[in-house]
């Protein structure tokens, strides 16, 4: 069995989650949760290279995201700028993972179960039993093909953002702070998706050369 599946059976009942886009300063972040209702050989031949998504390539995630879907019962929640603004980023991402680990323990009519949360922080104010796990995108199922989901997911929503604002990049920056992203702010100012508590040290560091 892939160590990946037998991490997670060392659990039980198992749900993972993980987020996407902590840390660029466009966009809303993003969170999956998965569960597995079966797994099969076929499942686990067909998920052989799962992984942390960000060690994976823009192809390998599109392939396995195709994978994950029908096979296990999931969902996927977009916490958006105003609110990261108003609650900060860590708190936006628990969020999002209270969500989406909520939508599908109502979906799967889940009792006896454990959920996963890839970092070093529990979920905040969630009533189900959890355990946090150090790089769990690399070492849980579960978490890694979240991992996956909540990335194509933010991917795909920042490439529609740029069809809005094309000068920034967005569809090959996904909002990181890139110099091509750095400049174009610099030139073109803010726009409603950006999160301007992002950028106050490279405002202030702008006022600083005046």
């Amino acid at each position: 069995m892939n160590e990946l599946f037998e991490f997670d059976k060392n659990y039980g009942c198992v749900i993972g989650t993980d987020e996407a886009g902590r840390g660029p300063a466009a966009g809303g972040v993003f969170a999956a949760a998965v569960y597995f209702p079966e797994v099969t050989a076929g499942l686990i031949s067909d998920l052989q290279k799962l992984n942390d998504s960000k060690k994976l390539s823009d192809t390998t995630r599109e392939k396995l995201y195709d994978v994950i879907l029908p096979n296990s019962i999931h969902s996927i929640i977009c916490v958006e700028v105003e609110e990261i603004e108003k609650i900060n980023i860590l708190n936006s991402s628990l969020k999002a993972m209270k969500l989406a680990c909520d939508d599908v323990i109502k979906m799967a009519k889940l009792e006896n179960f454990i959920t996963l949360v890839d970092g070093n922080k529990n979920i905040k104010n969630y009533i189900y039993p959890q355990k946090y796990i150090i790089k769990g995108d690399s070492k849980s199922a579960s978490i890694a093909a979240a991992s996956i989901l909540a990335k194509v997911s933010r991917d795909r929503y920042m490439a529609d953002l740029a069809k809005e604002y094309p000068q920034y990049g967005w569809n090959r920056n996904s909002g990181y702070l890139t110099p091509e992203h750095i400049k174009a702010i610099d030139e073109y100012g803010l726009t409603k998706y950006h999160r301007p508590s992002f950028l106050r040290k490279h405002f202030e560091k702008q006022l600083t050369l005046f």
